[in-house]
């Protein structure tokens, strides 16, 4: 072990679209940060996440001005969205052991982060939406229900980029009369600037606007429906519908239906709708769980990989709540 190295953990939080890691010491303050692209495996490949996130571990370092002599932590905690079975979350373990960083390692799915950083302890319920969706939970006994969150060939729907699919399926279907009048189609147009949704599904397909523009829709669709807009009404409302049936499944499976669980809604979609959708979504969860509290996060996921590094040092409740406030979103 290196000099200091006893004294510092690694947080990573890596969703589909973006990574974050902290350099976090025993007393809860953030050392070094850096935020690069999304590092899935899924998305990348084992070797491909590895170098990523090694590259942002690096530069955290550097800002930290720490060595960079290995190990150059005691404890690592890499939370990525794509660990959705045990064998990929073996597999990734394996390949981040072998690059030295710390002593110890854990890694994990990213929405157990997303429930350790917004609830007291991490039980509870978890819902992460940014790209894709997801949920999780943990009893008080350890106990834990997730899903597998592999698109619809598991049974998921509501993620950012199908938000956005639907937004443009039926500004199509408005434009060519195969579905009812909407304001998404003259949104969707004017979001890309073009002469028409046609044009845009055109420019989609001769690759002159890259897939991912999609997710871009995703904040559109919400504001149409927000404007009244029956079909965007009713994509938002089936959306409401698939967080608090997450939800639901869950506090049913882990029997937390009678009790008072923290349920913890996150993501870059969950974080950036309006508090009318987050009241429905409440709404709808209190009818199965009365005694529940929901929240949106109020802190990004990494600082809840951070604090999970710090349980496993076993730093002091004050190391912890220091670091929650220091990087609370004002």
């Amino acid at each position: 072990m290196t000099a200091g190295s006893q004294d510092v953990v690694v947080a990573i939080d890596g969703g589909n679209s973006k990574t974050d890691v902290l350099i976090v010491s025993r007393d809860g303050r953030v050392l070094g940060q850096s935020r690069g692209p999304g590092a899935s495996p899924q998305n990348i490949g084992v070797d491909g996440s590895v170098q990523a996130l090694e590259k942002l571990v690096l530069e955290a370092l550097r800002g930290a001005g720490l060595p960079d002599e290995r190990p150059f932590a005691t404890h690592t905690s890499a939370y990525l969205a794509g660990l959705d079975f045990p064998r990929e979350e073996e597999i990734l373990h394996a390949a981040l052991a072998a690059r030295g960083w710390s002593d110890t390692l854990i890694v994990g799915n990213d929405t157990l982060a997303l429930l350790r950083a917004g609830s007291s302890d991490g039980t509870g319920v978890a819902v992460v939406c940014g790209a894709g969706i997801n949920g999780a939970g943990v009893s008080a006994d350890g106990r834990e229900h997730r899903f597998p969150a592999l698109g619809k060939i598991s049974g998921d729907w509501g993620g950012g980029y199908r938000l956005g699919e639907e937004a443009l399926w039926w500004a199509v279907r408005a434009e060519d009369g195969r579905g009812p009048g909407t304001a998404l189609q003259a949104a969707v147009t004017a979001h890309f600037k073009a002469s028409s949704v046609l044009d845009v599904v055109q420019r989609l397909h001769f690759q002159d606007l890259h897939s991912d523009s999609i997710h871009g829709l995703c904040p559109l669709l919400f504001a149409v429906a927000a404007d009244g807009d029956e079909v965007a009404q009713d994509v938002v409302d089936r959306f409401v519908e698939e967080v608090a049936l997450l939800v639901s499944v869950i506090l049913r499976r882990l029997e937390l239906t009678e009790e008072a669980p923290e349920v913890v809604l996150g993501g870059g979609v969950l974080t950036g709708v309006g508090a009318q959708v987050i009241a429905e979504i409440e709404r709808r969860c209190l009818k199965v769980a009365p005694r529940a509290s929901i929240q949106v996060v109020d802190v990004a996921p990494v600082v809840g990989a951070a604090l999970f590094a710090l349980d496993t040092i076993g730093a002091s409740a004050s190391a912890k709540a220091s670091l929650k406030a220091a990087t609370k979103r004002v």
